[in-house]
Formats: C-alpha cells, structure tokens, sequence
C-alpha cells in the first residue's frame, strides 16, 4: 500500500485529547459554534475510548493534529462505521466489486468451506460494495474489506475509525482500531485466516451455500454487536447470488 506523502507520528488517545484542549479556543474563536460542537463531541468520544481501550491494543494511528483527524472522519462520512444496509449500491457498483474480488472469493470459499457468494457478500456488507472504504490517517484506502479489528497480537498497520457498537441493544459510538493491508489478496488471507483459527466461527464454517446458516454462525461468534447483523448479511448474500445468475446468463 503506498504510504503518505509526508510523515507523521501516531498519538496516543490520551495525547490526541491533550492536543485538542490546546488547541480548541483559538479554533473556536475562528469557526464558531459549529467547531465548537464538533470539538466536544470528539473529546468527548476520545475519553470514551481512554476509558474503554484495552492495554493490549496498539495506540490508533492518528493524524498528528486534532484537525487532520476530524478532516479523514470528514473522509469517512462525518459518521460512525456500521454494517452498511443492504443493496445501498447501484447494480453496476455491485457488479463491479464483485468482479473486481472474484478471485479471493473463490480462494477463501474453498478454504473455509463455504460457497464463494457468502464470502463476497460478507466483504460487501462490511464495506458498502467497496464504496465506504476504511481508510489510513492519509486518506488512502486501508484495504480493511472485512471490518476487522487491531486487537492484540496484530504487528502489521492499522487505521483508527468511529464505530457503532451496539451495547444491551443500545447503540453507542466509539473509536476502535483496525487492520490495515497492502492489497485485497492480504485482507482475504487474513480474513480466512482468522475465521479458520478462530473456535468462536465455527459454525460459520463449511455450511455450502447456506447463507442463514453462515450468517448465524457468525453472529454467534461475536463477529458484530449489530442485532440485525445475520439478516443483514443474509440478504446481501441473497443479492449477490441473483446477480452471479445474471452474469453467467450474459
């Protein structure tokens, strides 16, 4: 992947938090009430994560300044990152990615025992067709195709992102860490690996085309919080399964 154009040094939450009380009041007398609401909510959502960061987990890469990390949530929609609803791509979207990640469906499927659809339909929802990208503190594409996290033990790159998590079904936002790669072949790699090793997906595994089945077996397993998850993905897989009937009939 390539890297950005100038340097930075990621911080930690704790300093990121510092470095926004600095600089918030000559911020705010330039840009009024709505930095200034923009401002506390972000801190606020970066004690949050003080409180709730794990000590294992790397330290987010963040821009150097508070503004270069609200500009690439600018990036990402102003929003905080969620499964995405189902189908909310044009047909020719959909197509596109679909062929575009073909050939790491079918290596995957193989190897997890399950048909390639499902693993396509899985990188679909977790990425909005391809059209809502994780992305790198520079802007880039993170290559993160399946929303997984930096947890510990992870060594390679990793992006920071505001997430939707849904806590005794209440939703809450938070930032998280996530894995980032050079390429779609090493988030496909990466993704088997992890549910092939992983005993918490099992059930995901070696089901066929049974996209219920598959899709149950991962929200089991904790794979999302999101209590609609499993249908989400059912009926993603759904779409993708219509739309490889009406590629092998063109």
């Amino acid at each position: 992947m390539q890297m950005p154009d100038v340097d930075f040094a990621p911080l930690s939450p704790k300093a990121l938090a510092q470095d926004i009380a600095r600089v918030a009041p000559q911020a705010e007398a330039g840009q009024g009430s709505s930095f200034n609401a923009l401002y506390h909510q972000l801190n606020d959502e970066v004690t949050d994560f003080i409180a709730r960061g794990s000590a294992d987990a790397p330290s987010p890469a963040l821009s150097v300044s508070p503004e270069g990390w609200l500009q690439q949530q600018r990036v990402q929609g102003k929003t905080a990152l969620s499964a995405m609803e189902p189908d909310q791509a044009s047909p020719t979207t959909q197509q596109a990615f679909l062929a575009r990640i073909a050939p790491w469906a079918q290596a995957s499927g193989a190897a997890l025992g399950v048909d390639p659809h499902l693993v396509a339909a899985h990188a679909a929802l977790e990425s909005g067709w391809g059209q809502k990208p994780l992305r790198l503190a520079n802007g880039q594409d993170s290559g993160n195709l399946f929303g997984i996290k930096a947890q510990a033990g992870w060594s390679g790159q990793i992006t920071s992102a505001l997430t939707t998590e849904y806590e005794q079904g209440a939703a809450v936002q938070r930032v998280e860490t996530f894995r980032a790669y050079a390429d779609d072949a090493s988030a496909f790699r990466d993704y088997t690996r992890l549910l092939s090793n992983s005993p918490r997906y099992q059930g995901a595994l070696h089901v066929g085309s049974d996209a219920q089945a598959f899709a149950q077996g991962l929200a089991r397993g904790g794979y999302a919080t999101d209590p609609h998850y499993a249908d989400k993905l059912t009926s993603v897989a759904a779409t993708v399964k219509a739309r490889a009937a009406l590629h092998s009939r063109d």
